[in-house]
């Protein structure tokens, strides 16, 4: 997962440069003789720059496809640089064999390299599978697609990709399929445009549905609290931990994470007064986003958003939902 990047013309350092890479490297420093978890390891943009700060870095990703890219680091830094097929989910577990950890870095949902494999099926401006499965295995999009009663993919729609006409569209995906399987990202894309049109100058009607879908196919809500947790028990005091996540929802949960007061209901003055919580981030940095110049060169990062924060030496919390505002699937619009 992760790594909205931009093409980089130096070959040495990959394909890809990740958003915000100055910030997250500024984030985590200082990196020399640290140990770092990339946790969502894609083009190795992010490992890369560590590794060239000083840092000895594991990353961990579900992606077979990545291969190249730790194949690469590896042959660059044989003595610093380590690599586990998993999730970032339970990156404590995959991370313990390797000793003490000093950073996490996380960069939340699908990278421009999945997005510009058409055979992957997370774009819709390219023709291709309707798959979106980021390890290669499960429910595909196009099982949810043809295989969901309709009320229950409005409210998958709405629920994960905020889309107020969820109801419309779930209708012409259901017209559309009792004619034949819907099985191609294109072919979605012009049912959801067929459904509720499409005005010149705004973003393209299939985005938010597009984004609905790719969260429930790799469950990305999930996979975030639980490595947000994850990361809470790998660290220790003065750890670092940096997020960049890319739609409001991914964010919510990620500073709601780091501070649950902002969570929480107003306290009332007619009440008595409930101790706060002790502090397991502090501090916790004021959210960064992508300045002029790299939106320049990279339109994709315009809603990037970097979070970062330092371990306390409180105990680790249970894994919890409360107070986060992860998104469920209930009623549509």
């Amino acid at each position: 997962m992760g790594k909205r990047s931009m093409p980089d013309s130096d070959a040495a350092a990959g394909p890809h440069r990740p958003v915000l890479l100055d910030e997250v490297v500024a984030a985590l420093g200082p990196l020399v003789g640290c140990t770092v978890v990339d946790g969502t390891f894609g083009a190795g943009g992010y490992s890369r720059a560590l590794l060239e700060a000083g840092a000895s870095v594991i990353g961990i990703d579900r992606d077979p496809t990545v291969a190249p890219h730790v194949e690469a680091l590896t042959a660059d830094f044989p003595q610093r640089f380590s690599f586990v097929a998993g999730t970032f989910s339970e990156l404590d577990q995959l991370a313990q064999p390797f000793g003490a950890i000093d950073a996490v870095v996380l960069d939340i949902g699908v990278s421009s390299m999945q997005l510009d494999q058409a055979e992957r099926g997370f774009s819709f401006m390219r023709d291709g599978p309707l798959d979106m499965r980021m390890s290669r295995s499960g429910p595909s999009a196009a099982d949810l697609v043809n295989e969901l009663e309709q009320d229950d993919l409005a409210n998958l729609l709405y629920a994960f990709g905020e889309e107020r006409k969820s109801r419309r569209i779930a209708q012409f995906i259901v017209a559309a399929r009792n004619e034949a399987p819907i099985s191609t990202t294109l072919e979605l894309a012009r049912i959801i445009e067929k459904a509720i049109g499409r005005k010149p100058g705004d973003a393209h009607p299939a985005t938010r549905s597009f984004q609905a879908l790719r969260i429930a196919v790799n469950g990305e809500f999930d996979q975030l609290v639980e490595g947000l947790f994850a990361a809470e028990r790998l660290l220790s005091e003065g750890g670092r931990l940096a997020v960049v996540s890319f739609h409001s929802l991914e964010d919510r949960i990620v500073k709601r994470f780091f501070d649950p007061d902002k969570g929480g209901p107003t306290a009332s003055r007619h009440l008595p007064q409930v101790a706060a919580e002790a502090r397991r981030w502090h501090p916790v940095a004021k959210a960064v986003k992508s300045g002029e110049a790299e939106l320049a060169q990279n339109p994709r990062a315009r809603s990037a958003v970097l979070r970062s924060a330092i371990r306390t030496g409180e105990a680790a919390r249970p894994v919890r939902l409360d107070g986060l505002s992860v998104p469920q699937v209930g009623g549509a619009a």
